[in-house]
């Protein structure tokens, strides 16, 4: 059985119910359901951070679930991203979406098995290939961030930092981000 080849064209014209959040990658359609309080309210705390930081700094932005089509057959919306102004510079494009990587991606994992793996292996191999520096896998249940750097050509594994660390990287200097205060309020 054939399956579709899909595009962002084909993508656009799906019905937005509101429901459902879509993405492409290489050309197949992922599927997945709008996140929950606490997917949501992770994202919002990591983007505060962020975004503080940035203002502080003025090297850059945080956005929630910007979309970055990379061609037509390749189309994400990353939970948290941050680009610094040069990159926002080429990235954002007159459709108000982003055409380029910034150079933070974070994906928060969802429940289901199918969201874990494409996080994990897909995005991880995908965001590689599109010159992110930086990939941090959020696991609220378990309260801890993977962070992915950019070693070569490749995204590698940098530190997991749980729930008593401090997130600090290279990427961000200066941030120092208490990863209690990231899942504060998480309901158990």
């Amino acid at each position: 059985m054939k399956t579709q080849y899909w595009t962002v064209d084909d993508m656009e014209r799906l019905p937005d119910d509101e429901g459902s959040r879509y993405e492409i990658i290489d050309g197949e359609l992922y599927v997945s359901t709008q996140p929950d309080w606490q997917h949501q309210f992770v994202s919002g705390q990591l983007f505060a951070f962020l975004q503080m930081w940035s203002n502080q700094t003025q090297a850059g932005m945080a956005n929630l679930a910007p979309g970055v089509i990379y061609k037509n057959d390749t189309a994400v919306a990353p939970d948290v991203v941050w680009i610094s102004r040069e990159r926002l510079k080429t990235a954002l494009q007159a459709n108000g979406k982003l055409n380029a990587s910034p150079e933070l991606m974070v994906e928060i994992l969802s429940p289901s098995a199918e969201n874990t793996r494409r996080d994990r292996n897909i995005k991880l191999d995908l965001y590689s290939r599109y010159d992110v520096v930086e990939y941090w896998i959020v696991n609220w249940r378990a309260r801890t961030i993977e962070v992915y750097r950019r070693k070569n050509d490749e995204l590698t594994s940098y530190k997991t930092f749980h729930e008593n660390d401090i997130l600090e990287t290279p990427l961000f200097p200066g941030l120092q981000c208490p990863m209690r205060q990231i899942f504060t309020s998480i309901l158990d």
